[in-house]
C-alpha cells in the first residue's frame, strides 16, 4: 500500500509498532480486526493498525491495574522523573520522524508538526521537572495539641482519551503528568490519527517505562470500546480531549464510579480588536490564532470581533495575507496549508460557509473547496457576517476567518461572551488598562492580549462553560492526577 510513497515516507511508517500495547506486550486485537489509516492529502491508505474489541480494553484497564497495585505508585519520584527525560530527549532527537509521520496520518505541514512535537516533548520535560515537587504540608493544629499532615498521592490507573487533532502533544500533555504522579493509564488515540501515539508509546517504553504502566488500545469504535474500562470499577480518573457532544456523554458515564475528570471539550474563541490596536500585529497573531493546524484546534479564533474604524482595513490585509497561503500535502515544500483530517470535515466547513454566504455574509476570499484527491479547502475570509450564521455558534474547525464589527468596548465583550463555550479569547489593544479590564470580564479559561497562540506547558491550559473541566499543564496539570489525604497526628 506504501510502495510507490518516497523511500524516507515508507521507513516511517515500518517503524511504526501497528499492533496494541498491553502489559508490556504488543499484540493482535482479541478478534484479529484492523483498522485503516488514511492520507489525508491524498485518501490513500498509508498503514493498518490492530483494531481492539471491548475485551482488549478490558485486559489493558487490568494490566495497568497491577501495575499499580505492584511496585509503580510507590516507586521513586526521581525514577519516574528519569524516564520522562529520557522520553524527552528521545522524542527531540527524533523530530524529524515524528514530523513526518505525523504530516502523514493527519495533514498538517511538515513545520507544524515539527512545531507540535517541540510542544509534545516540552510536557515530558516540565513533568520530569514536576515528578519530585508532588510536596505535601505540615502545620501544626490551631489547638497545638498535634500536627496536620497533607500527603499527595496517585489517584490510579487513568482512562486518556486523544484527538486527532494534536496526536502527539495532546498525548504527551496526559501521559507526562500521569507518569510524574505515579498513576497508570490505558491510552485510547482517536481512530483516524493512531500512529503518533503508538510511536510515543515505544519510545516511552524505550525510555524504560515498565510494562503495565502505559497501555495503549487502537479502536475504530470508541464508544463500544470505552465505556465498558469507564464504568468499571478499577478505572479511578478519565481525561478526554474532543467535542463536548461526546464529552458530555462520558461525564455521565463516569458518573457510575464516581471518576476524577479531566475535559477539555469544544470552543468558539472570540478575537477581538479594538482600534487602538497596531493592525499589522493583529493580522499577523490572527492568522496565528486561526490558521494554526488548518484551523483544526480548539484555540483557533472562530469569530474576529474588530472595531468598526478598522474593520474594512483589517479585513482587507487578513484576506490578502490568508489567499497568499500556499495550498497543498503537507509533505510538500513551502506548503502553508494541508487538507482538512476527512471528507466529513470537509463537508462541515462547506455547509457553514454556504450558509453564511446565503444569509448575507460577503465572500472576500476562498469559499471553495479545491476539486481533486484529498480533503481540502481554500482559505476564506468573510465579511458582514449576520448574527443567524451557524459558523457563529458552532465549531469551523476549517480555515475560514467570519469578521464582524463592533461600536463600544461592552459591545464587544458581549459579543465575544454569547456562546456556550468558555475555551480561549484572545484581544489587541495598546492600552494596558483595558487588556486587564477586558481579559477579567471574558467568559474564558485562557485569554491571549496581543498574542495569537497562547499553548504552554508550564502554563494551565483548559475552559470554562461548556469547554471542560480541569487543567493540562504547569503546575496545576499534576494536581489532576493526584489526591490529597489528611492526617491527624496526635502528638500528647
Amino acid at each position: 500500500m506504501n510502495a510507490n510513497r518516497p523511500p524516507g515516507e515508507r521507513a516511517v511508517l515500518a517503524a511504526v509498532p501497528k499492533q496494541l500495547l498491553i502489559g508490556g506486550e504488543w499484540r493482535d486485537g482479541a478478534g484479529g480486526e484492523t483498522l485503516c489509516v488514511e492520507d489525508p492529502a491524498s485518501g490513500e491508505e498509508i498503514a493498518r493498525v490492530a483494531d481492539a474489541a471491548p475485551q482488549d480494553a478490558l485486559d489493558a484497564l487490568g494490566a495497568a491495574h497491577a501495575a499499580w497495585r505492584g511496585d509503580w505508585r510507590v516507586s521513586a519520584p526521581r525514577e519516574r522523573s528519569d524516564i520522562l527525560r529520557r522520553a524527552y530527549e528521545a522524542v527531540v532527537d527524533r523530530t524529524d520522524e515524528l514530523a513526518l509521520l505525523m504530516t502523514l496520518e493527519m495533514g498538517k505541514p511538515l513545520a507544524e508538526s515539527a512545531a507540535e512535537v517541540a510542544y509534545a516533548a516540552s510536557f515530558l520535560r516540565w513533568y520530569a521537572e514536576e515528578a519530585v515537587r508532588t510536596d505535601g504540608r505540615v502545620a501544626t493544629h490551631e489547638s497545638g495539641a498535634g500536627r496536620v499532615l497533607t500527603l499527595k498521592q496517585p489517584v490510579g490507573p487513568c482512562v486518556l482519551i486523544t484527538p486527532w487533532n494534536f496526536p502527539l502533544a495532546m498525548g504527551a500533555r496526559k501521559i507526562g503528568p500521569a507518569v510524574a504522579a505515579g498513576c497508570t493509564m490505558l491510552v485510547k488515540p482517536a481512530r483516524l490519527t493512531p500512529l503518533s501515539m503508538l510511536m510515543l508509546a515505544r519510545i516511552l517504553e524505550e525510555a524504560g517505562l515498565p510494562g503495565g504502566v502505559l497501555n495503549v488500545v487502537t479502536a475504530s469504535s470508541s464508544g463500544s470500546v470505552m465505556e465498558p474500562v469507564i464504568r468499571d470499577p478499577r478505572t479511578r480518573k478519565l481525561s478526554f480531549t474532543g467535542s463536548t457532544e461526546v464529552g458530555r456523554r462520558l461525564i455521565e458515564q463516569s458518573a457510575e464510579q464516581v471518576l476524577r475528570v479531566s475535559m477539555e471539550l469544544g470552543g468558539n474563541a472570540p478575537f477581538v480588536v479594538f482600534d487602538d490596536a497596531d493592525v499589522d500585529d493583529a493580522v499577523e497573531g490572527a492568522v496565528l490564532a486561526k490558521m494554526r493546524n488548518i484551523g483544526e484546534a480548539c484555540t483557533a479564533a472562530n469569530r474576529f470581533h474588530v472595531a468598526r474604524p478598522i474593520a474594512r482595513e483589517f479585513a482587507d490585509k487578513l484576506a490578502a495575507r490568508m489567499s497568499a497561503m500556499k495550498l497543498g500535502p503537507g509533505t510538500e515544500d513551502g506548503v502553508e496549508v494541508g487538507p482538512l483530517i476527512d471528507a466529513e470535515q470537509l463537508d462541515k466547513v462547506s455547509e457553514l460557509v454556504d450558509d453564511a454566504v446565503a444569509k448575507g455574509a460577503r465572500v472576500l476570499c476562498g469559499g471553495e473547496r479545491v476539486d481533486g484527491p484529498g480533503h481540502f479547502y481554500v482559505p476564506t475570509v468573510l465579511v458582514g457576517v449576520p448574527p443567524a450564521a451557524r459558523l457563529l455558534r458552532e465549531e469551523i474547525f476549517g480555515p475560514v476567518a467570519p469578521i464582524m464589527a463592533f461600536g463600544s468596548e461592552d459591545e464587544a465583550i458581549a459579543a465575544a461572551n454569547d456562546t456556550q463555550f468558555g475555551l480561549v479569547a484572545y484581544l489587541y489593544t495598546a492600552d494596558l488598562k483595558r487588556a486587564l479590564r477586558v481579559s477579567e470580564r471574558l467568559e474564558t479559561g485562557m485569554v491571549g492580549v496581543n498574542q495569537g497562540i497562547v499553548s504552554n506547558a508550564g502554563a494551565p491550559f483548559g475552559g470554562v462553560k461548556q469547554s471542560g473541566i480541569g487543567r493540562e499543564g504547569g503546575p496545576e496539570g499534576i494536581e489532576e492526577y493526584l489526591e490529597t489525604k489528611y492526617v491527624a497526628l496526635a502528638l500528647d
